[in-house]
Formats: structure tokens, sequence, C-alpha cells
């Protein structure tokens, strides 16, 4: 049963985990740097790159303690090597490689956004592929059809801004604080969805894209006019939001090669209002809907190590002079989105 230690450090979590072959998380921990860039109301690249500098040896040793084991017991390194924050993804990828010297094992450099597209595998030994995925994250928004390990087709993407990314902007410009996503669901569920007229920007379109910019900034004039209670905007914007996700990821099952479940991963999925009208969604077309448990939304080792689990039967270890990737797309070869410069 093979066991691969997982490190993930490609925005503001550090974190570390063990996982085996038979789906079971051994042990993780997610050291959080929330307290570092709330006084800037986001992340701030060099303050997150220091920090994982100065926590990951101790957390991945901390990691090992916990479950009672050994660096040699690893049977593989996995580390995020993009896309992301480029000072913290080279944190974590030289620690993965000095590991990986260390303990005379393969390096797997992995993808970010593969974790999160397998990572309901980790969570759901029933999820075969093929299956179609809803990425929904403070960077990314992206529908993608997974048809096996390494094997993605994307449909659409944003052309502007990311769901998440908005919902921390809306947390801003409502005064809640940071991270946003969190605090706007809360503060939705007191509010009246209908209460504010927001646009849903590219809904109806032929192509499945997304754009969260135009919502953005209705939410700013919303609350400049003063004539709205902040609960009630939250309510109205997170309402908008899921009216697009329905309707972009409809448009995409129209249009997709035949799948067998829905499925939902990143940041975003952890909110119960987007996962609920996904669920609707997918039963309406007769999918099974998976999302992963809420630990395995938001960035962590876990989905890493398990993506190396993934990885390890393809032998695609990565050289020790791998270089890290601010940007990494899962589909290379899809069309560049019109508008989307390097966001596509």
């Amino acid at each position: 049963m093979p066991i691969v230690l997982g490190i993930e450090s490609s925005c503001d979590e550090t974190a570390a985990a063990l996982v085996d072959g038979d789906r079971r998380v051994l042990a993780q921990r997610i050291a959080s740097q929330d307290d570092h860039h709330a006084p800037y109301g986001g992340v701030v690249p060099e303050i997150a790159a220091r920090a994982h500098a100065e926590r990951l040896a101790p957390l991945v040793q901390a990691v090992l303690d916990d479950a009672g084991k050994e660096l040699a017991d690893c049977d593989a390194i996995a580390a995020t090597a993009g896309p992301g924050l480029i000072g913290g993804v080279m944190v974590g990828l030289v620690t993965a490689k000095a590991l990986a010297m260390a303990s005379d094992v393969p390096l797997l450099a992995i993808n970010h956004l593969e974790g999160h597209a397998l990572s309901p595998r980790l969570a759901d030994a029933k999820l075969d592929f093929p299956y179609a995925l809803l990425l929904v994250s403070g960077g990314h928004c992206q529908i993608l059809r997974v048809g096996g390990v390494g094997q993605y087709t994307r449909l659409a993407t944003t052309i502007d801004d990311a769901l998440g990314e908005a919902y921390d902007k809306t947390a801003k410009i409502l005064g809640l604080g940071f991270p946003g996503g969190p605090a706007v669901e809360k503060l939705a569920r007191e509010g009246d969805p209908h209460a504010v007229p927001l646009p849903r920007p590219l809904k109806g379109s032929a192509e499945p894209h997304f754009s969260f910019a135009g919502l953005k900034s209705a939410v700013m004039r919303a609350h400049q006019s003063g004539e709205h209670a902040a609960a009630d905007i939250a309510a109205s914007f997170q309402q908008a939001a899921v009216d697009c996700l329905i309707d972009r990821m409809t448009r995409a099952l129209d249009t997709m090669e035949p799948v067998t479940a829905l499925v939902v991963a990143g940041g975003v999925a952890a909110n119960a209002t987007v996962r609920g009208a996904l669920e609707g969604l997918a039963e309406k077309n007769g999918l099974d809907f998976v999302a992963p448990p809420l630990a395995l939304c938001t960035d962590n080792a876990a989905m890493i190590a398990w993506a190396g689990i993934e990885r390890l039967p393809l032998g695609e270890f990565a050289p020790l002079d791998v270089s890290a990737r601010p940007r990494w797309p899962l589909d290379p070869d899809a069309e560049a989105v019109r508008g989307a410069g390097v966001k596509a």
C-alpha cells in the first residue's frame, strides 16, 4: 500500500499530509495565514512566501509524528509545482526536492488544479471517470470533462475574474473582513436574495464561459447607493452568482460528451448554497452529484498527496531540477478565450 507525503503552498495555506493508496488520510496539518493577511484585505505574496518558509519544515515533521511514520516510510513526495503565487510554490517545491533527495524516493510535481480535480475521488471510492467538473475557487473558474488522470478537456473558463475572487471583493466592499467567502455566505442567510437587482453576466450566451467583473462592479454601486442593507446585497450577490453557475453548467452539459457524475471542487465548493443548486442540476440531468468534504475543498495537502497516489502507476516522476510554474493549465490544448488574456 503506497504512502505519499503531500505538500501544498500555492497561496496562503501551508499544508502537509500523508495519504495511502487505500484513500486514508493518515495525518494532515494546515497552518492558516489569515491573521497575516487580514489587515490588507487579501493575500500579500511576499508575506505568504515568508510564512511558508518558516512553517513548512516543522509542519512536515509534525505530520510524520502524527501518523507515527518516518520519511523512509514514504514511497514518494508530491508537491504543488504550480499554478499559484510563485514564491510560495517555490518554497514547497524546493522543500519536496530536498526530502525526495534525502529519502531517495521519487518526486511528483503536481498541478494544483489537478489536486482539486481528483480530490473528490479521495473521498468517494465509487466516483469513476469520466465526470463533469466545476472547478471554482479564488483564482479559477472552469468547467472540464475529466476523462482520467491527466485527461482534461476544458469547456469553459472565466474571461476576467474567478467567483472566489468576487466573493472576497464583495466581502471587502461590505466590510466583512478576510477571508471573504464564508463571511458573505453567512451574511447572505440574513438577507433577501431578490432585494437588489444585480446582473447575471453572460447568462444565456452560447459558450459556457464565466464573467464576474461586472457583478463585482454592480455590488460596489449598490453599496455606494446607500439604498440597500448589507445582508440584502450579500444575498443578492450570492443568488446572482449561483444563477450564473447553473446557467453556464447547464450549457456545458448540453455540449459535453457523456459523463456519469457532476462534480464540484475548489474553495467555493464549500458554499452550501452553491452545493445545493448544483445537486439539483445533477438530479435534473440524471447524474450523480459528488462534492468533497469541506476539509478537501479549500487548499490542502491531502489532495496533493492523493494526486500523487493517482499518478504513481504512470511513473511520470519529476527531475530534481523541475521548475515552479506560476501558470499551468490542465488542458494546454484548449483554445484561448477572446478577452480572457492570461486567465484563459
